[in-house]
């Protein structure tokens, strides 16, 4: 474990640590790693941990490359909790974020954010996540990431929601048929097996879509059942099923529980649903439609364009019943992220750029052509067809959402006649970008 000391400024003394996690780290009971365990535990309203569970744990997390944070009151009160353990959490860790048009970027991902309700308004989150944004900028890193619990923390910071799932229910009784011409097979698969195949599967799915980001260590586990949700134990529930092309190549699976027989109408739950492309995606809830006895399933990381409903003989077997945010996107790097991405349309674009934290203020000079962008600074004072703050230029940065809705909501100003029109055209997506990796 290596940890290094950040030196307290302010009153009352809250101590700020950052550790990684290796195979040397200590995974004992009453070890740095348990204390920052039972700290995440308790932001999230968890069961405490199982000390059993640590070690896979700790493997999870080194094979992530996660840095974890940690703040400490080392003058607690006489009867406080346990002062090892941290009064606020943070981690860290990098994977690739498709950025359209076969391109992907290494972002860095934020995780595990939480502040004691005894500890707030003493500046810990800003502490921690400033220093952290400055450290990425400096590595390198054009974007940062993260999957918000709450929505309304992260925009002073810069990130803007970038991409949405919706929740969506199915009626798979009688009337529930897809109407596309079926190929392939499914199989129910074992769960040491599962692993494997539904990493293979991610991977064509993360190759093709836009706004995806890759996954870490555990989600191919929980998709297989070997890990439950809050803890590395099998979660015997849990059923995995694979479809197989006409070729044998796997192309979709789905992870999926049932809800209790108490629970009417006899539910289905979806964990996991990947595909590798549309027409697998329809073959997975053929399948999810033809399991006896049960009458709706529920999935709550649907794409926004979903092609299910034009594909059932009745499509008001699909019921949507919320629409959430997924990744939300602060941009460290403009010149290197714009110029990262794909375009559709060539044209010029400048752009004035806001930034409370000033990593990507400035003016930028975008021009794309045959596909590609190339991005220049340009000197203070240069006049701009549209100007925004940093999180607006996050959520418009992957096409999720168009630069006229955004100047129409008023994050978004023209600046010189028809620039919001030219930003529309250079920012929309062949694809919409699409996430289901929560981390």
């Amino acid at each position: 474990m290596s940890m290094h000391t950040q030196a307290e400024t302010a009153a009352p003394p809250i101590r700020i640590e950052t550790f990684s996690v290796g195979p040397d780290t200590d995974t004992s009971a009453d070890s740095p790693l348990a204390a920052w365990f039972e700290g995440v535990s308790f932001g999230f309203h968890e069961g405490r941990l199982e000390a059993e569970d640590l070690p896979r744990l700790a493997e999870a997390y080194a094979a992530d490359g996660r840095i974890l944070w940690g703040a400490y009151d080392d003058h607690p009160g006489p009867h406080a909790w346990n002062p090892r353990i941290p009064v606020a959490t943070y981690g860290t860790m990098v994977n690739s974020l498709n950025v359209g048009g076969g391109r992907f970027l290494d972002a860095h991902l934020i995780t595990a954010v939480t502040v004691r309700p005894t500890h707030r308004r003493r500046g810990l989150l800003r502490r921690m996540i400033t220093a952290d944004l400055q450290a990425a900028a400096d590595r390198g890193h054009a974007i940062a990431a993260l999957t918000a619990s709450e929505a309304t923390i992260y925009g002073r910071f810069g990130f803007g929601t970038a991409t949405h799932t919706t929740s969506i229910e199915v009626d798979v009784r009688e009337r529930f048929a897809v109407t596309a011409p079926p190929y392939g097979r499914m199989e129910v698969v074992e769960a040491d097996a599962a692993v494997g195949l539904t990493q293979e599967v991610f991977a064509a799915f993360h190759a093709r879509s836009p706004g995806s980001v890759g996954r870490q260590y555990a989600y191919a586990r929980r998709s297989a059942g070997l890990w439950g949700e809050e803890r590395p134990q099998p979660d015997k529930a849990l059923r995995t099923a694979v479809h197989y092309d006409d070729d044998g190549t796997p192309d979709g699976f789905v992870s999926y529980s049932f809800a209790g027989w108490e629970k009417t109408p006899y539910t289905m739950r979806v964990k996991d649903l990947v595909a590798a492309s549309e027409a697998a995606y329809l073959e997975l809830w053929r399948y999810l439609g033809s399991l006896d006895l049960i009458e709706r399933v529920t999935f709550g990381m649907a794409p926004v364009e979903d092609p299910l409903p034009w594909a059932l003989t009745d499509r008001r077997c699909r019921v949507l019943t919320s629409d959430e945010d997924v990744l939300w996107l602060r941009i460290l790097d403009p010149v290197a992220a714009l110029g990262g991405r794909s375009y559709q349309h060539d044209g010029v674009l400048t752009l004035s750029v806001t930034d409370p934290l000033g990593h990507a203020a400035g003016t930028f000079e975008l021009t794309a052509a045959n596909g590609a962008g190339s991005v220049r600074t340009l000197d203070d004072g240069a006049d701009p067809d549209i100007a925004m703050d940093v999180s607006a230029l996050g959520s418009m940065y992957l096409g999720g959402v168009d630069a006229r809705i955004l100047a129409a909501a008023g994050r978004l100003t023209e600046c010189s006649p028809g620039g919001v029109e030219r930003a529309a055209q250079l920012f929309t997506a062949a694809r919409a970008p699409y996430c289901i990796t929560h981390f």
